[in-house]
Parts: C-alpha cells; sequence; structure tokens
C-alpha cells in the first residue's frame, strides 16, 4: 500500500473517538469508528485525537530508522520474546521504546527512569524481582519489565490508549479521569506519539498479519 490507511483513519477520528476492530476467517482487517456487530472488540477507548505540538512529517524517516539501525535489531529478539511472553504487541512495544528511550539502551532521566523502556525504580519493585531490578539497565531485562508492566496496565485499563497514559501519568490520573487519557498535555502528546507510530509499524506490516484492510464509515 502507498499509504497507511488505517493511520490516516485514527488521525482522522474526532476527539475521544474510539476504535473498533477484528480480523475475519479470510485474513482481512475490519476497523470501524463503532461497534458494528459483535466480531468488532474495542482496540481504543476515548483517545484525544490532537496534533503533537511541534510534531513535523518525519514518519516515513523514522520508520525507515527502524527498520535498518543497528541498535534497533539488536533488541528485537528480546522484544518478541517479552511480547509473546506477556501477550502484548511487539510493534507497541518496538513504538514505545522508540518514543521513551530512542533504543539508547542506557537512557537515564532526570526522575530516575532507566533504560531503552525508561523504567523508573517503583515500576522495577513492582514488576521485577530484586535481581533483575539491580540489573534494570540491562536490555533484556528492561524490556521483560516494561512488557509485563504494559500487559498488566492494559488488562487493568482494557484499552492501549489508556494503558499508555498510566504508563506516562501514573494509574491514579488515568482512574480520576474515568479510565480515560487524562488532560495532561504532556500525556496526551505521549499517547498520540506512541499511537501514531504504532499505528505506522501495524500498517507496515500489514501483509504478515492480514491480507487486506477493510475501514468502514
Amino acid at each position: 500500500m502507498k499509504a497507511w490507511p488505517l493511520l490516516s483513519l485514527v488521525l482522522a477520528l474526532p476527539a475521544r473517538a474510539e476504535l473498533w476492530g477484528f480480523v475475519d476467517a479470510t485474513g482481512v482487517a475490519h476497523f470501524a469508528p463503532t461497534q458494528l456487530d459483535r466480531r468488532y472488540t474495542r482496540v481504543l477507548d476515548g483517545v484525544t485525537m490532537q496534533r503533537v505540538p511541534g510534531k513535523t512529517d518525519g514518519g516515513v524517516a523514522l520508520l525507515n530508522w527502524l527498520d535498518i539501525a543497528p541498535e534497533v535489531k539488536a533488541v528485537q529478539p528480546w522484544v518478541r520474546e517479552a511480547a509473546t511472553l506477556y501477550g502484548v504487541d511487539a510493534d507497541l512495544l518496538k513504538a514505545i521504546i522508540a518514543v521513551e528511550s530512542g533504543y539508547q539502551r542506557n537512557a537515564m532521566s532526570p526522575r530516575g527512569a532507566v533504560g531503552l523502556m525508561q523504567i523508573t525504580p517503583e515500576t522495577a519493585l513492582r514488576y521485577a524481582t530484586p535481581a533483575d531490578a539491580a540489573r534494570l539497565i540491562e536490555p533484556r531485562i528492561n524490556i521483560h519489565t516494561g512488557a509485563r508492566m504494559l500487559a498488566d496496565l492494559m488488562r487493568r485499563f482494557r484499552s492501549i490508549d489508556a494503558a499508555l497514559a498510566a504508563w506516562n501519568a501514573g494509574e491514579g490520573a488515568v482512574r480520576r479521569a474515568g479510565n480515560r487519557v487524562p488532560n495532561i498535555e504532556e500525556t496526551q502528546a505521549h499517547v498520540q506519539l506512541v499511537l501514531e507510530l504504532y499505528w505506522a509499524l501495524l500498517q507496515q506490516g500489514q501483509p504478515a498479519r492480514a491480507q487486506r484492510l477493510t475501514l468502514h464509515p
């Protein structure tokens, strides 16, 4: 495909939009802004679709970089391993790592978050063993800890956007917002960045996931 129709649909949705979808028995992926029938499950729940301040149209360049960068390829086996083990999408993990650290394995934030997925010490205490928490900077441990956290957040909030918001702003902020993305500019921008890259990665890999993509009004 020449464009990313799924990404275009997501970006065209109004504020507080929903997105529903399923892949049928013939391999066709179907997406719609409402639940057209019982086959559809909610993919996005009320995400705020704002444009990210200062964002440029560098999506194609970023996707190309993710395809060829040695630092990205080096950790993909651990991304796939963690995705399989914890039941989360490898492309979503890939997008989170790109936004959180730019695949810089030694990244450290002023708040003490470390590694590829920017895991805080508090998160490590909750989702990693004591031995792993002491080695959180190591890429495989960092990715597994982040994947375990993401899987837990998605079970709790039952939507990708709310889980990403909880990742950024904390579970309490999402609960106070009614289990939706809170009205926090930094968090909304973070969720939007991850989702834009995630959907682009999904569409790029669509031939391997489904034979065709069908968008329903």
